[in-house]
């Protein structure tokens, strides 16, 4: 061999090496700055809530800050889109709920991005139990005699929701069709009103996500009835799951998880995903978690990535079925 066809294969050998070692370097020296992390509801939510306990982990163990910057709007569309077409390098994260990937594509004519083709999967972080309560002065001792009220009144007892879509509303419409019953849906622009007019008479009953139904439950001025879960919320462990009370096919599970940009590298995914474990892991965490109504669910990049399949298959076909669109 010539010595200028050594010194050929040589750097190619080298400049593959190069290409290679590429993304692990890129990885090892991540986070070079500030993380983004975009959430697409306003502060002061359960989502708010959770993310910025995991942003401040995360900066312990990433060594750099975690910002949370919330871009509400759109049924969390107006965050995705952001997230999506932001730099795949790892320093804007999106901190999602079910609804922005897997409830909201089925809802609309078009969307500004595409829920599976345009993030990658990074971990889910927790799941919420989407929980019925009415006032604790209410009449209503059990999700049987919410449905037998219903069926005495069709269409006139005030059921909130927090939006049209929403898992909430979505809980309402698994339960109508388990009992048999129609209730008069009132949905609200968020948690906040919804459970002002639930304290104030104007309402029923509600489904909300455990963390924000916590503090007036524990203040004993609503009473949660059932859990639209697989499983019993560890904070309200003598709550049965409608599945329990003979209503089957009514989990609503809400859950919140990290999704970077699609072509952000693998490299960088793994050791966002490693933080976030690592985060979820620690004892004074969970315990903030936990007392607060979320599960903490860590898992790995592919296994976030087909249960957002799974709920986009799933939710798809509730919204058809019942003929949910956008108001």
């Amino acid at each position: 061999m010539t010595f200028f066809r050594r010194l050929g294969a040589t750097l190619f050998a080298t400049s593959a090496l190069v290409l290679i070692g590429t993304p692990w370097a890129q990885a090892q020296d991540y986070p070079t700055r500030p993380i983004r992390m975009v959430i697409a509801y306003p502060p002061g939510g359960p989502t708010d809530f959770v993310g910025r306990l995991m942003a401040e982990k995360l900066k312990d163990l990433l060594g750099q800050s975690v910002i949370i910057e919330n871009k509400a709007g759109a049924s969390g569309t107006i965050g995705a889109d952001f997230v999506a077409k932001a730099e795949p390098d790892g320093h804007t994260l999106f901190f999602t709920t079910v609804g922005a990937v897997a409830i909201t594509p089925h809802m609309r004519a078009s969307m500004p991005y595409d829920a599976v083709k345009d993030f990658a999967p990074v971990s889910l972080v927790v799941r919420n139990t989407t929980v019925l309560v009415v006032r604790s002065d209410s009449p209503v001792k059990s999700a049987r005699d919410l449905a037998a009220l219903a069926k005495e009144k069709p269409d006139t007892i005030p059921f909130a929701s927090t939006g049209i879509g929403t898992t909430p509303h979505l809980a309402l419409e698994l339960f109508q069709s388990a009992a048999g019953v129609k209730f008069l849906h009132v949905p609200y622009r968020g948690a906040a009103p919804a459970l002002t007019d639930l304290l104030g008479g104007q309402m029923q009953a509600f489904f909300a996500d455990a963390p924000v139904l916590m503090p007036q439950i524990e203040a004993g001025k609503i009473r949660p009835l059932a859990a639209a879960s697989d499983r019993r919320n560890p904070a309200l462990p003598n709550v049965p799951t409608l599945g329990e009370l003979g209503y089957p096919d009514t989990q609503s599970d809400n859950w919140y998880g990290v999704l970077a940009p699609a072509k952000t590298p693998p490299a960088v995914i793994a050791k966002l995903n490693k933080a976030i474990a690592t985060a979820l892991a620690d004892p004074e965490l969970r315990r903030k978690l936990v007392d607060s109504g979320a599960i903490p669910a860590a898992n790995s990049p592919d296994e976030f990535g087909t249960l957002i399949k799974d709920e986009m298959e799933r939710w798809g076909r509730v919204v058809r079925e019942k003929g949910i669109k956008e108001s």
